[in-house]
């Protein structure tokens, strides 16, 4: 409680506006002092790791290790890979920045496309039969070693048509 009391304290919070799902968070914030990003998409999570491959846009394996639960697009933000534009709208599932395409038994694997997904999926650059969206791919630990290709450019609004932001 006095944890609790602090930080109303230190934010201004009215207690009825207090949650303890905010208290986890403010607190983690406040004793690391670096903001962990997750996506919309709100699965379980666990310690163990699962390794995931990706090949960015210049053909570079990079290999980084998630916890099931976790969204690619989680994975790509806490990890800091430089994907340029990728999770422009954080996984709220408003625009297609977070498109990742798979190779075919990896994609039989990855679950349900739900209609939302399938709409921002129409907007994405170089879709294939295998795009997906990485902030609606929660990893598990049959997703083990899999590989996950950045296309080769992305569409995102906040570019100009000459490629400036």
């Amino acid at each position: 409680m006095a944890l609790v009391a602090a930080l109303r304290r230190l934010a201004h919070v009215k207690l009825r506006d207090y949650s303890p799902r905010m208290a986890a968070v403010t607190s983690s914030v406040w004793l690391t002092g670096q903001r962990s990003f997750t996506s919309r998409t709100q699965c379980l999570r666990s310690d163990n790791k699962v390794t995931v491959n990706f090949i960015n846009r210049d053909g570079e394996k990079i290999t980084v290790k998630g916890s099931p639960g976790d969204s690619l697009l989680d994975i790509v933000i806490n990890e800091d890979l430089d994907f340029d534009g990728f999770g422009a709208c954080e996984g709220t599932l408003a625009c297609s920045t977070c498109h990742l395409i798979f190779d075919e038994d990896v994609y039989k694997n990855l679950g349900p496309v739900t209609d939302e997904e399938m709409d921002m999926l129409d907007l994405a650059y170089g879709l294939t039969d295998t795009s997906r969206l990485g902030c609606q791919i929660c990893l598990t630990k049959s997703m083990e070693g899999m590989v996950a290709r950045v296309p080769e450019s992305v569409a995102d609004i906040r570019q100009s048509k000459d490629g400036s932001s």
